[in-house]
């Protein structure tokens, strides 16, 4: 008589015990593929797999579909295929896992890197204030109409890169999950928004100006202007609705960040050191430092911190996020994660220098990340998920 195990046999209970107990999703995706019994007992959600540390997305090669995404914790490098990321294509922000790219044409559609999921979002020429679009109409495809009611124009490449700065998730679309895109809009400084990526994109109207950050908060999307004042914006229902809270407070910095860190509504300002590029004649910035204050609800104003405790916070052209150090070990808290979305487009067209690195709360100091390829730019933080 054999005493031996048939591992496929194992209880469902137990593997999915085991499953749960994995530490990355690295391990978590192996086990999944190991036979049919363990997929299935390895659940693909959000309350079963485990916490990655967020990775910063690299080019592979010009020559290349593939691409490499850095962790700057294990010094690891994943290599994925993903011909969708095109040198050509402009990412505009990521959020639960999903890159948000937007092409030449009018396209825009977001994508899980690791699943190749892919959904559209409505096009560049489906937003209210672009009046007309024509692929004939050679270096002025866009018309659009500005808030003061004047027409300018765009081409394919301006409208790519200078259109939306970025875009945000209120939610993962894994399976058909209901959610809502908002996009902040540069020259227009305005909000705009589509459900589940169907119909047109709708302007936020009342919300002007409150494009320098936004994230998906209890239930609404807060956003904030450049003088830390708030707007949320409720975008369930027939129209949205808008409500302020203005703080009346100088915040300084040249960029502002929103962050939920467990909870906490955060306010990140960064500081930037500008010099010329006498060589090159260009304009060259450096972060020196950033500032964090948290909101106070009783009071409605900014607090100042000057320790983030056990919170790491990412920053950049994603949608900014906040992590535990002690769910990461070997990692340290009270440090922001940073990298460069300040510079423009952030689609691979130039080599560069890179504002990229790790800023220590406690003593000021800056580490920049190693193992980082010179001929990437503006690389963008993305969280690996599977859902």
């Amino acid at each position: 008589m054999s005493n031996g195990v048939d591992w496929a046999d194992l209880p469902p209970e137990l593997l999915q015990t085991v499953a749960t107990r994995l530490p990355t999703l690295a391990d978590y995706i192996r086990f999944r593929v190991v036979c049919k019994n363990w997929r299935a007992s390895a659940l693909v959600s959000r309350f079963y797999l485990p916490r990655e540390f967020p990775w910063l997305m690299l080019p592979l090669s010009r020559s290349s579909g593939g691409r490499r995404f850095f962790n700057p914790l294990t010094k690891n490098l994943h290599r994925l295929t993903l011909p969708e990321a095109s040198h050509g294509r402009r990412r505009a922000g990521s959020s639960h896992g999903w890159l948000v790219l937007i092409d030449e044409s009018p396209s825009i559609f977001i994508i899980n890197p690791l699943t190749r999921d892919r959904i559209s979002l409505p096009p560049l020429s489906s937003f209210p204030n672009v009046m007309k679009f024509d692929f004939y109409s050679i270096g002025r495809e866009y018309t659009l109409r500005s808030p003061e009611n004047d027409l300018y124009y765009y081409n394919l490449r301006q409208m790519r890169d200078a259109f939306i700065k970025k875009v945000i998730l209120s939610h993962s679309p894994y399976e058909g999950s209901k959610f809502i895109a908002l996009a902040l809009l540069n020259r227009h400084e305005n909000l705009a928004y589509c459900e589940n990526g169907h119909g047109p994109w709708k302007i936020i109207d009342e919300a002007r100006s409150f494009i320098e950050d936004a994230i998906y908060f209890n239930s609404s999307f807060y956003a904030v202007n450049k003088f830390g004042s708030l707007a949320i914006c409720d975008l369930y229902g027939a129209s949205p609705k808008v409500k302020f809270i203005n703080v009346g407070q100088q915040i300084g910095g040249d960029m502002q960040y929103l962050v939920n860190a467990m909870g906490d509504l955060l306010l990140v300002s960064r500081y930037l050191e500008f010099e010329i590029d006498i060589e090159h004649y260009l304009e060259v910035c450096k972060t020196v430092k950033f500032h964090v204050l948290r909101f106070e609800w009783n009071e409605q104003r900014w607090e100042s911190i000057d320790n983030l405790g056990d919170k790491l916070l990412f920053l950049g052209a994603n949608s900014s996020m906040a992590q535990l150090a002690s769910d990461h070990p070997g990692c340290t808290g009270n440090r922001i994660y940073f990298t460069d979305d300040y510079s423009g487009a952030n689609y691979e067209s130039i080599t560069d220098d890179h504002d990229v690195g790790v800023y220590n709360l406690e003593d000021g100091s800056i580490e920049t990340i190693p193992c980082y390829p010179r001929n990437s730019h503006w690389p963008i933080w993305m969280t690996p998920s599977l859902c």
